[in-house]
């Protein structure tokens, strides 16, 4: 029991990763039916940026803390977005949408190749923003322990969690951002501008990636230029699960994938022998399928995902 407890507490914390992630594949596409598949390495640069940060902080004397250099990245990765935005996507706003996918996966190459080109391929170590100490007064009680720092992660995902649904439901923004999504023309027919609310929604979804990144860098300690493609495509499945476009499905995806993959890789059930070697039907080797066959399962059952409500296309 005490073994699951804790690798419960794990997967709560890289959940809360996933869906930090996932809300900006939610919020992008909500707006824009677009699946932007650059929001992955826009999580890598939020990562590298945080290193520089705090490579920099040092070099002065400024303590490198969380609160401090987290700020950094999501401005930095909001300021990316709207670039990418203004550059790449809104040239092509009314074209086909297949033309904006590729241009997606173009944008996503493209930060990749800038990364190894300047970066270098390696694997970089990532600064201790957070103390590394676990809270022994749990493992005395309870006989099982939180690190710090998975603690910190899981209440500042939270807090954006909660300031997002905020501005989504109850500032001018967010009501615009809602109008844009359910009727663009109709709403720039009411005076909303719609290309101001495209850009804030690029900015917001940049930033929580931006966030991601840190947390990500600091959880596994490494941070590399091709770092974005395991949770950008494990925020993407967790946000199709929940119901893409669908803030709270992406907030529930997430901490689904997070939990579940880590339960799974916990797990090693020998079944027999083949080829002079255990087989196993569950453990770490499957943890990267078990996303897709959550997605296949939930498709099957709920085309829409979790929380999402199937509506019919204009013709």
């Amino acid at each position: 029991m005490i073994f699951w407890l804790q690798q419960l507490t794990n997967g709560l914390s890289l959940g809360a990763i996933i869906a930090l992630i996932a809300l900006g594949y939610t919020m992008v596409y909500g707006v824009l039916k677009l699946i932007n598949f650059a929001h992955g390495d826009i999580l890598m640069v939020g990562a590298f940026v945080a290193i520089y940060a705090a490579m920099w902080a040092a070099h002065y004397g400024i303590p490198v803390w969380f609160p401090l250099i987290m700020p950094v990245s999501m401005a930095f990765c909001a300021a990316l977005g709207v670039a990418i935005e203004f550059v790449a996507y809104r040239p092509l706003r009314n074209a086909p949408r297949l033309a904006s996918l590729i241009t997606a996966i173009g944008v996503s190459l493209f930060l990749e190749s800038v990364g190894q080109w300047k970066l270098g391929a390696g694997r970089h170590a990532f600064p201790a923003l957070l103390s590394d100490h676990r809270i022994e007064a749990l493992a005395e009680r309870y006989g099982f322990y939180v690190y710090v720092s998975d603690l910190v992660i899981f209440a500042s995902t939270l807090l954006l969690l909660v300031a997002l649904q905020a501005i989504v439901k109850f500032t001018r923004f967010g009501k615009a951002m809602r109008a844009v999504s359910q009727d663009p023309e109709a709403a720039r027919l009411m005076g909303v501008d719609v290309n101001r609310v495209i850009t804030g929604t690029f900015a917001l979804g940049s930033a929580l990636a931006g966030a991601g990144g840190v947390m990500w860098g600091m959880k596994f300690g490494a941070a590399d230029p091709l770092m974005g493609m395991d949770p950008g495509l494990k925020a993407f499945v967790a946000a199709v699960v929940g119901g893409i476009g669908n803030v709270p499905g992406a907030m529930v995806g997430g901490f689904i994938m997070g939990v579940a993959e880590t339960l799974v890789a916990a797990c090693s059930i020998p079944i027999g022998r083949m080829w002079g070697s255990d087989l196993v039907i569950v453990g770490s080797n499957y943890r990267q399928a078990l996303g897709f066959l959550i997605l296949i399962l939930v498709l099957l059952l709920r085309p829409s995902g979790l929380f999402g409500r199937h509506e019919p296309e204009k013709v």
